[in-house]
């Protein structure tokens, strides 16, 4: 029991954990605030981490312009996505946004050898940020981390901190209130005189833009970035964080981010020492623990939606689109 409560604390705050909870508080600005349907936060994520990745050790940048790049490829990626969807109904956003993160998934991992190294991923990239390092290995309160993973996780929620004041002060700034009046209705908000179409496309970038902080964070973390991280799972379970924790919600995405991270390392741990069992065995081995504990998720999952599917802190007027 105690080895699954470190694990869960481990996982719960670790920078698989940070990365998660910066693409969903990328989608809780499209989303929770605006009603925009983005299905394709991941490749937001991947830009960030392939193109700061192969900036810095195929043509040797230095990480803050790397960074910088890769910021300018997602606020590309934003205005080449709303454009043409935007005044549209939500659902083409939808569409599109999940098209495309499939489409640079398979990009990044197949073509581009010379950059993105095909199936391997980059690697070679995260020299910089860790020569900053000031921290020694850590090992304490059931705790233990690397020094480059406890750099990281100090620098990446330090990041999530930041960003959450920002979306605090800009949520209650009059921006924010047209940005909660087009979810709720464009039309009433167009007739005020306001441009909907400029403040969607504002926030699809915004949210964007974080979800490509959030692929650096998990590029460092894990010194490589590989395709296949980015698949259509990505984005589907940092809408359940964000449902989880609640949508409209600053701190929504971050609870649901450490809590969904930590309930699954937890019955992922207890569930393993489970298959150990002679008799557990003959029902589970150790390989379906892990398909038992997505299960278990996602019951746990189906019993929130039906009894409150505002999440632990949402408002369920907020999930309410206005899809026209």
């Amino acid at each position: 029991m105690l080895d699954a409560i470190t694990g869960a604390l481990h996982d719960g705050f670790g920078y698989v954990a940070i990365s998660y909870c910066l693409a969903a508080i990328g989608l809780n600005i499209q989303f929770g605030y605006a009603g925009l349907l983005n299905f394709g936060q991941a490749a937001f994520l991947a830009i960030g981490g392939y193109i700061m990745g192969a900036a810095i050790a195929t043509s040797g940048l230095p990480t803050i312009p790397a960074m910088l790049i890769a910021i300018l490829f997602a606020v590309a990626l934003a205005l080449i996505l709303g454009v043409p969807t935007l005044r549209l109904r939500a659902d083409y956003l939808a569409i599109v946004t999940i098209a495309a993160a499939e489409i640079l998934r398979l990009v990044f991992g197949t073509s581009f050898r010379e950059y993105f190294r095909g199936k391997d991923g980059v690697t070679g990239f995260a020299d910089g940020f860790r020569s900053l390092n000031p921290l020694p290995d850590y090992d304490g309160f059931f705790l233990t981390f690397s020094r480059n993973e406890l750099w990281t996780i100090i620098v990446g929620w330090t990041v999530v901190i930041l960003i959450c004041v920002l979306v605090w002060a800009l949520m209650r700034s009059p921006w924010g209130r047209v940005l909660r009046g087009i979810r709720e209705d464009e039309d009433a908000v167009r007739s005020l005189g306001k441009n909907v179409y400029g403040y969607k496309m504002q926030a699809l970038v915004l949210g964007g833009v974080i979800g490509c902080i959030g692929g650096f964070v998990g590029a460092f973390g894990a010194a490589s970035v590989q395709a296949d991280t980015f698949n259509l799972d990505f984005t589907f379970i940092a809408l359940t964080m964000l449902i989880l924790g609640g949508a409209a919600r600053v701190l929504g995405p971050v609870v649901g981010a450490i809590l969904f991270w930590a309930v699954l390392s937890f019955l992922g741990t207890i569930l393993s020492d489970l298959s150990s069992n002679p008799t557990v065995a003959q029902f589970m081995n150790a390989d379906q623990a892990s398909n038992v504990r997505l299960m278990l998720v996602g019951l746990v999952l189906m019993l929130l939606m039906i009894y409150r599917p505002q999440g632990i802190f949402g408002d369920r007027k907020e999930i309410a689109l206005d899809a026209r």
